[in-house]
Order: C-alpha cells, then structure tokens, then sequence
C-alpha cells in the first residue's frame, strides 16, 4: 500500500515539472556571482517564486549553487573546482529541482561547469635518469615518463618540446585515452669517452586558447564633469582585464548603441579605456549621461559596462528681467470695470524659480 502511493505521489510530482534549463559557468567563479536568471529563463514572474516558496529540494552537488527567489537568480554558493567535482570526465555537470508550491512545479536545472587553465602540467620527478649504452644504434626509442595535466580540452598539455642537441630527437605519441607522452629517437651515436653524461631539458607546452572573455573591475562606473569643460577634458578610466595571454588577452574599449549627443560630447581611447570630453557639456542642456562602453578581446569574447557622467553646473549665466508695461487703463464692459496696471517679470536660467 504504501509502495502504491509512493509510486502515485512520485507520477504526480513527475507530471508537475514544467520546465527544464541548463546553464554553463567557468569554474573557480566567486561566491555569489551570477549563474542565470531562473524566473526570465522558465518564464514566471518573481512574485510567482516568492508566493511559490522556490527553492532547490534535491540534487548531488547542489550546495554549489544557491537561489535568490526575491531577484530570481541563481548564483553560486561555494567554490566549484572541476577537477575536483568530475575529474577527467567530460563534460562535467550537475542537476537538482527547483520545486514552487501552490500549484506545485517542478523545474530541473543543470549546471555545466567549464574548465580553466588554472593548473600547470608537471612531472613526478624533476630529474630523469636514463642509462644507454654508447653501443645503441642510430634510431633506438626511449620511452619518457609522461607529464600530468588536471586540465582537460585545450587546457590540458599539449605537447613536449627537447631542448637543441646533437644526440636525440623528440617524437610525441597519445594513447587511446588521449594522454600524450613522448619518446626519444638517438640521432647520433654515442662516445662515452668524448661525453659521458649529456643533460638535456624536457619542455611542456600548454597552448593558450580564447577561453576567458574580459571582465570589467566595476559594473557601473560614475563620474563628474563640468559644464562647459574644455575638450580633452578627463572624466574616467574604465579598466577589464582577460586572463588570457598573448593577443588572445589583448582588450580594446568602445562605446556600444550610444547615439545622438552623448556620441557627441564624449570619445573613450579604444587602449586605455580613458574616456574624455569632445564636444560641448551644457548643465541646462542635460545634466546626466550614460554611456555604455564595451570591451572586447581578439577573439571576440566582451563585456559591458555602464559609466554614468553627472554634470556639474557653474554660474555662467546671469539673470535676465523682462519687463513688460502697460498703460494704467480702465475697461468698461456693459457697467463692470477691470484696471490693467504695470508688471514685471525676472528670470534666471540657473533657478528658474
């Protein structure tokens, strides 16, 4: 009997689940950033998560990641290390539900978690230590002990360079399962009497790929100008950096969808970022702009930004007074009578109160 209604009250709960996202994140991200946008991404509106009491109910490995029901946002709660969460299984990810009440929905999520170079490949020892007989012929194999990469993909080691000598090449191999390893070829003979040991280094190489966008050090950058702030005036520096080396990491700075005055008045260096005045800044024009500045990386991997220029307003107008007169007059008008008698008028386009 009770076997039954487990078996019911499981088929209801599996009826009920209406929706089912996934969302990829590189690893080691800081605690509390931003995961996605739960309530936007099912389509329900945050007081439906609120009235609903969202929240994630089951799952392995769901302490990594937390829900803000009042936002509507998932974001991370601990640390997530890939090597340590799956290892060398790829891809690596993790589900759990998100379950609201009243009516009762229940939503899977999946997290991806993409892998960063944050490891160097290494040997187990510094030092190897072959002994060959100075009788071996031209074209004999040595097999060298293999490198180790937590990493994997592109991050992972990629291939083994030997230091210039007159003695050996170097020929790389991968096994079935992908690891690499390397043997050496002897090139020349050996002469133990003309040289008895023979050091040589063994480099690995870890190529860089594309796989960081920048990141702006701040998502709203604010500043102050005054009016009538000569060209060139400095204003701001908005700075993203790319964990990336090479010209893979190399970031350049632009203003995105900014139209009209604001693309008039203002010009960002597309190297330093440094974003300076080119135009004229009127406080009883416009006293606020905001710009949007986007950074972008050679692979075309970007990040946004806000900067929000507040403008300062200086006394460079004095007041003006209209005065308008008029003739004492009395107007009568079938027995009533109105008096018109002088009035003035002062305005100041600095208060214009």
């Amino acid at each position: 009997s009770d076997f039954f209604w487990n078996l019911i009250l499981f088929l209801w709960i599996v009826s009920a689940t209406s929706g089912q996202i996934r969302y990829a994140i590189p690893e080691e991200m800081k605690k509390g950033s931003l995961i996605g946008n739960v309530a936007q991404d099912l389509g329900l509106d945050v007081r439906r998560l609120r009235s609903g009491r969202a929240r994630i109910v089951s799952g392995e490995n769901a302490q990594y990641t937390a829900l803000n029901a009042d936002k509507g946002i998932l974001v991370v709660r601990e640390r997530i290390d890939r090597e340590e969460l799956c290892g060398e299984i790829t891809p690596c990810s993790f589900s759990f539900e998100i379950i609201l009440e009243n009516p009762i929905e229940l939503h899977r999520v999946t997290v991806e978690i993409l892998d960063v170079n944050d490891h160097a490949p290494s040997f187990k020892s510094q030092t190897i230590n072959l002994e060959i007989s100075e009788s071996a012929t031209i074209g004999s194999l040595f097999d060298l002990e293999s490198a180790y990469d937590p990493d994997a993909g592109i991050n992972s080691l990629q291939n083994y360079i030997l230091s210039t000598n007159d003695n050996f090449a170097l020929k790389q191999h991968s096994n079935a399962d992908g690891i690499k390893f390397a043997v050496m070829i002897l090139q020349k003979p050996l002469d133990r009497e003309v040289h008895p040991h023979i050091s040589l280094k063994l480099l690995i190489t870890v190529l860089d790929a594309n796989d960081n966008p920048p990141v702006f050090s701040q998502s709203v950058y604010k500043a102050t100008v005054e009016e009538n702030a000569l060209k060139g005036t400095y204003i701001t520096t908005v700075n993203a950096s790319d964990a990336d080396s090479g010209t893979n990491g190399l970031v350049t700075y632009s203003f995105s969808n900014v139209k009209g005055k604001s693309a008039e008045k203002f010009e960002i260096d597309s190297l330093s970022g440094k974003i300076t005045v080119c135009g004229d800044v009127d406080y009883e024009k416009d006293k606020r702009y905001e710009l949007r500045v986007l950074a972008k990386d050679q692979g075309g991997l970007s990040d946004a930004t806000k900067v929000v220029i507040e403008v300062a307003d200086i006394n460079d107008n004095a007041p003006v007074i209209n005065i308008m007169s008029f003739s004492t007059a009395c107007i009568y008008c079938k027995g009533s009578r109105w008096r018109l008698s002088s009035t003035q008028q002062q305005r100041d386009s600095e208060n214009p109160d």
